[in-house]
């Protein structure tokens, strides 16, 4: 039996994207004010702070001040913390309402230390996971492929002088770009998507087309030993290229394009994912 926390979805929280980082922040003293039912959150947040401060926890430097809209409509400095700073501070509030946060944050911790000692298992559950949002099967084995393929091409850069983060996030784009005719976040902007994942928001087609780019990305750069970024950055855009050849037959055959405004939530009805936190469960 599937249950969902969706205590932030029933209460006002207010929230901010930021397209540069791709992440949500929630203003911390409305999250305070649901989870403890405090009649000054402000206060509690503050007495919070110096509490976790003397702990010497680090989550409290990591609280950003972004302006927003108060109740007498006027914005002001706010304090917010991303979605995974919210629940580590979640952990330290002893209240009923925080009790379903931490189990299900130890039921998560839990599941990834059985998925390092046999990753079959990260598969079985993204399995799971993909059927309850309501995916089809032949949609989840795409996807799970997709994954399979990108994890080589992301060793492949590793072992090629590559740096994670910034470097691969440029690769990616270069591949998607190639293959698509838009960046990561153009493609996303496209589809009107905001956190949510692009690829999971694509067609077995994109998808399919994104797995040739990166796969024949791998290929290259094995084929022409590409060490470091900028060699790998020509074997991204080479290997995007191939996809992108392949997209430009398939449209003129076929008469249709590939790249679609399309999101999954378009198929099943549902809302699209506005920032709040939404846990899951069995």
């Amino acid at each position: 039996m599937v249950t969902h926390i969706s205590l932030f979805q029933t209460k006002q929280v207010r929230r901010h994207f930021d397209p540069e980082t791709d992440r949500w922040y929630f203003s911390i003293v409305d999250v305070v004010a649901i989870l403890t039912e405090s009649a000054d959150p402000q206060n509690y947040w503050k007495v919070l702070k110096n509490r976790l401060n003397k702990e010497g926890s680090e989550v409290v430097t990591k609280c950003n001040h972004l302006k927003m809209t108060a109740a007498d409509g006027k914005k002001y400095l706010t304090d917010c913390f991303s979605t995974e700073d919210l629940l580590r501070m979640i952990q330290s509030i002893p209240s009923k309402n925080a009790e379903p946060f931490k189990v299900w944050l130890a039921k998560v911790g839990y599941e990834r230390i059985e998925e390092t000692e046999d990753p079959e298992l990260a598969f079985d559950r993204a399995m799971m996971t993909y059927l309850r949002k309501g995916y089809s099967r032949e949609w989840i084995s795409q996807r799970l492929k997709s994954i399979e393929v990108r994890k080589e091409l992301t060793n492949e850069w590793g072992g090629r002088g590559v740096q994670e983060g910034r470097e691969f996030a440029i690769l990616t784009d270069e591949i998607t770009r190639a293959w698509s005719g838009k960046s990561v976040r153009e493609y996303k902007n496209f589809k009107g998507l905001k956190k949510e994942s692009l690829r999971d928001n694509m067609t077995n087609i994109e998808l399919v087309l994104t797995m040739l780019g990166e796969a024949s990305t791998t290929e290259i750069a094995r084929g022409k030993d590409a060490q470091g970024f900028n060699q790998n950055k020509r074997a991204a855009v080479d290997g995007g290229s191939v996809a992108g050849n392949a997209r430009k037959e398939l449209e003129k055959k076929s008469g249709k394009k590939v790249v679609s405004n399309k999101r999954f939530t378009d198929h099943i009805g549902s809302t699209e994912e506005d920032g709040s936190l939404l846990i899951s469960g069995t």
